[in-house]
């Protein structure tokens, strides 16, 4: 594998995690909302 298909795939994979992150602190932050929602008072 040459060094730019090298780089290549580490920035498909950077781009993936950021994107596999942002996925997960949407989902925290939605259940945060329901929580705060539905708590009486």
């Amino acid at each position: 594998m040459s060094p730019e298909e090298q780089r290549e795939l580490e920035r498909r994979r950077r781009q993936r995690n950021y994107v596999l992150g942002g996925v997960l602190v949407g989902l925290a932050a939605l259940f945060y909302l329901i929580t705060l929602v539905r708590m009486p008072g």
